[in-house]
């Protein structure tokens, strides 16, 4: 028979194991906290020394600040970890946390995700790409493109780039045929429309590119923008870059997570993430314009490098073999085919306001910096 003494012995027993248990529950977070921050593993596919590499730090460290240092990302530079080329299987595995790339490098995995930037976009640049992506359905199809491919992956394009050069030549290209037999670097769908023009095209990361052209085993070959070709040694084996071309002109850069990984992030980590990516990419954009044209005057004045504008006949084949490469994916690869749909139908609306809308800065440009401008004082 139990007293009042054994009951109350036994309820002081009950209280004392409850407040031990509610001691720990309010001391699991400090426990959490104590293990530290979050910590990933990037790589980019870029050289050290390339400023493609400088952004992808630069998104990192826009991350690191804004979580405060609850999570904190490393970019190591391409090669470190896998290949350039081997970036999304990397980080599908789980083999790295995340990296730093553009879509066209998956080409091999899936034709379609090449369609982010490699090719002529339907008249759009790539900050109008990058709307398509984000209010015109492509964020969909992206994720859809990697679950067909089974790539355990999260996906954020962005950073636009300017319209990159058609390449560095041995002698000015002025007309299609001069592309026949030339030995040829690039990569994505631009290796389909080349090869049209009738080059004999190799796929090379950036970092392997100058050593080929350097060994004869490229004639030509293009890469990006004045800054990273510069610094990766272009000037050194040509002196002949010529400027526009179709065959990247609305590109933009890949930022990509492990999706476990990813998934196991709180919340607002997640959040911080989405919008350091735009962040990222204005800051980008502004960074280029600056950079490039610093080295686009220096790799004339110092490098001695001739540009010459891609003849416009060139201009108007690339656009032509494109639509054939483009209807010949289309009939293999059904995503092919919707993704390219969804683009048309964005675009034609947005070039259109943009062509109505926009001035041609050509006017302004020689009314203030042409050969009959006025003299400023």
């Amino acid at each position: 028979m139990t007293t009042p003494k054994d009951k109350t012995a036994t309820r002081r027993r009950f209280l004392k194991t409850a407040a031990v248990g509610a001691a720990a529950t309010v001391a699991a977070p400090g426990i959490v906290s104590a293990q530290g921050p979050v910590s990933m593993r990037f790589q980019s596919t870029w050289p050290a020394k390339d400023i493609f590499h400088e952004y992808a730090q630069d998104y990192a460290k826009k991350v690191n600040d804004m979580t405060g240092g609850d999570l904190k990302i490393e970019v190591l530079p391409a090669g470190a970890v896998v290949p350039a080329f081997g970036l999304l299987d990397a980080v599908s595995k789980g083999t790295l946390d995340g990296g730093h790339g553009v879509l066209a490098y998956h080409y091999g995995k899936q034709t379609a995700l090449a369609l982010w930037g490699s090719g002529p976009a339907y008249a759009m640049d790539a900050n109008m790409l990058l709307s398509w992506h984000k209010y015109g359905g492509g964020k969909e199809l992206l994720a859809k493109l990697y679950a067909s491919i089974g790539a355990n992956v999260v996906s954020f394009p962005y950073g636009p780039m300017p319209t990159q050069p058609l390449g560095w030549f041995k002698k000015p290209i002025t007309k299609a045929e001069d592309f026949q037999g030339l030995k040829f670097r690039t990569v994505g769908i631009s290796i389909d429309v080349f090869t049209g023009l009738g080059a004999a095209v190799n796929a090379l990361p950036g970092g392997e590119i100058v050593s080929a052209m350097d060994r004869g085993l490229l004639d030509s070959a293009e890469f990006n923008n004045a800054s990273s070709d510069r610094v990766l040694g272009f000037p050194d084996v040509s002196k002949i870059c010529m400027l526009q071309s179709f065959h990247q002109n609305a590109e933009q850069f890949e930022i990509m997570f492990n999706k476990a990984k990813y998934d196991g992030l709180p919340e607002k980590i997640k959040a911080i993430i989405a919008n350091a990516a735009e962040a990222a990419g204005q800051d980008m954009a502004w960074k280029a314009i600056d950079r490039y044209s610093k080295d686009y005057e220096e790799l004339q004045s110092k490098d001695k490098v001739k540009f010459y504008k891609t003849p416009d006949s060139i201009l108007q084949k690339q656009l032509e073999i494109y639509d054939q490469v483009v209807e010949k994916k289309s009939a293999e690869n059904p995503l092919f085919k919707e993704i390219v749909e969804s683009q048309l139908a964005f675009a034609k609306r947005a070039t259109q306001w943009e062509q109505d809308t926009v001035v041609n800065r050509r006017m302004a440009y020689n009314h203030y910096f042409g050969p009959n401008a006025k003299k400023k004082t």
